[in-house]
């Protein structure tokens, strides 16, 4: 688990072999994947299934949980 303060946006990847959870506790969080957006608001948590082409994206200030395997290496945004 790690905490991430963040703002702007991520680039577009995908984890061939991990889920990724988000779970936003302040700010607004959105998650783009092929065809749609999800926007997060705080207290509600979003899971990207393994093999999903997704990017992050913060347009304030959000405080975000991040519930990944030791294998997801963080890039930051």
């Amino acid at each position: 688990m790690r905490v991430g303060i963040v703002q702007g946006a991520d680039h577009w990847h995908q984890h061939d072999h991990d889920d990724e959870f988000f779970y936003v506790v302040e700010g607004r969080f959105i998650i783009d994947l092929e065809g749609r957006s999800v926007e997060l608001a705080p207290r509600q948590g979003f899971v990207v299934p393994r093999g999903v082409v997704h990017r992050t994206r913060a347009p304030e200030r959000t405080i975000v949980l991040m519930v990944e395997t030791a294998g997801i290496v963080p890039t930051g945004t």
